[in-house]
C-alpha cells in the first residue's frame, strides 16, 4: 500500500485486527515509475494479496488470488476540473490503463461506499456488481469528551489543501462566519506546509493520527466541503466524537451524513449555504449536541471497525474456498 492516504490508514487496522494480514508500504512516489512496484520476497508466501486497483496489476503473483477495494474513484471527466493537467492526463490513460488490466487479474472487487462502487462499475463498463465493505472507526479510539460551554465556536477542517476537499472554498466561507467563529484546519496527511490566509483560519499542522481523536474533541463542528470522497474516514472519525458535520451532498456524503440529523447536507461549492449551516449550529448548543449524538449512534450501528473486520475476514475466506 502506498502511505500518506486514509486507504493505508484503513489497511493498517485489518493488519492489527486479522492475523497474519501484513502491510508492506511504499513511498507514493513510486508509483512514477510502477515497474519498481512488482513484488519480491514477502509476497512469495502469500495466500492473498489485497490491494486497491489502480497499481495491483503490479503487485499480481502467478496462482495468488488478488482481491482489490476501490478507496476512491478519479478516473471519471467530473474529476477534470479538480485536477491538474498533469493529472488528467495520467487520469485518462496509464492509470485507467493500469486500473483495468488490475481488474482482469483480480477474483474479487470491493469497495468502500455504494457511490464508488456504483461509479467505478459504471465508468468502467464492468458487468458485476461490486461488494460494499464500509470502513470501519475504532469507536474506542474515536469517541465523544465533555465539552466546556465556550462562547467560541471552532469549526474543524480535516484534509490535504486541494480542490478536491474543497479547501479553495474555506476562505469564502470564513468570510461569512458570525465573529465568535473561527476554523482550525490540518494540512493532511500529505500536507507540504501549505497555508491559508485569513484571520479567522488559523492552521494546526500536520497531526499524528495517533492524535486525531484529541483534535476532533477539540472541535465543535467538523465543516467538510469535499468535492469527492470514496467513503469520508474524517467525517466518520467525527461522527463517532459526537461532532455534527456540514459536508457536500454529493459522493458518499449522504451515506454518512443523514441531512437535518447528523449536520446538514450543502450543494457543492455554495459558500453561502455552507457559513450558514455553520452559523445556525453555532448559535444552537443543543442541537449540537443532538446532531453529535445521532451521528456517534449511526457509527456504531453502522461504521464500526468490528463489522468491518468480519466482512473482510468473510471475504478472505471464501476467496480461499473459491482458489
Amino acid at each position: 500500500m502506498a502511505t500518506g492516504n486514509g486507504a493505508y490508514i484503513l489497511h493498517k487496522s485489518i493488519e492489527q485486527h486479522i492475523n497474519n494480514y501484513e502491510v508492506i508500504p511504499y513511498n507514493p512516489y513510486k508509483t512514477l515509475f510502477p515497474p519498481i512496484l512488482i513484488p519480491i520476497g514477502r509476497f512469495n508466501r502469500a495466500d492473498i494479496i489485497h490491494t486497491t486497483p489502480d497499481y495491483g496489476i503490479f503487485h499480481k503473483r502467478r496462482n495468488v488470488p488478488l482481491v482489490l477495494t476501490f478507496h476512491n474513484y478519479v478516473l471519471d471527466r467530473f474529476m477534470r476540473q479538480y485536477s491538474s493537467p498533469l493529472q488528467s492526463i495520467h487520469y485518462a490513460t496509464d492509470l485507467r490503463w493500469f486500473t483495468r488490466l488490475s481488474i482482469t487479474k483480480a477474483c474479487q472487487l470491493t469497495a468502500v461506499s455504494h457511490f464508488t462502487a456504483n461509479l467505478a462499475k459504471q465508468n468502467l463498463g464492468l458487468k458485476d456488481d461490486i461488494q460494499v465493505i464500509y470502513n470501519g472507526i475504532d469507536q474506542n479510539k474515536f469517541s465523544p469528551k465533555k465539552k466546556q460551554n465556550n462562547k467560541e465556536i471552532n469549526v474543524l477542517f480535516c484534509g490535504n489543501l486541494t480542490k478536491r476537499k474543497g479547501a479553495h472554498w474555506l476562505e469564502s466561507i470564513a468570510d461569512k462566519l458570525s465573529s465568535n467563529i473561527s476554523i482550525q484546519y490540518t494540512e493532511g496527511l500529505r500536507g507540504m506546509g501549505a497555508t491559508l490566509s485569513h484571520s479567522k483560519l488559523k492552521s494546526i499542522g500536520r497531526v499524528k493520527y495517533q492524535n486525531m481523536s484529541e483534535v476532533y474533541n477539540q472541535a465543535d463542528i467538523l465543516l467538510f466541503p469535499t468535492v469527492r470522497e470514496g467513503f469520508g474516514l474524517a467525517v466518520a472519525e467525527a461522527m463517532a466524537c459526537g461532532l455534527p458535520v456540514v459536508t457536500s451532498n454529493g459522493s458518499s456524503m449522504p451515506e454518512l451524513i443523514d441531512h437535518e440529523k447528523g449536520g446538514f447536507l450543502c450543494q457543492e461549492g455554495d459558500v453561502e449555504s455552507f457559513a450558514g449551516k455553520v452559523n445556525i449550529l453555532a448559535e444552537n448548543a443543543l442541537l449540537r449536541n443532538e446532531m453529535g449524538q445521532y451521528n456517534r449512534e449511526k457509527v456504531e450501528s453502522q461504521f464500526t471497525l468490528s463489522r468491518m473486520i468480519t466482512e473482510y475476514q468473510h471475504l478472505f475466506i471464501k476467496t480461499l474456498d473459491e482458489r
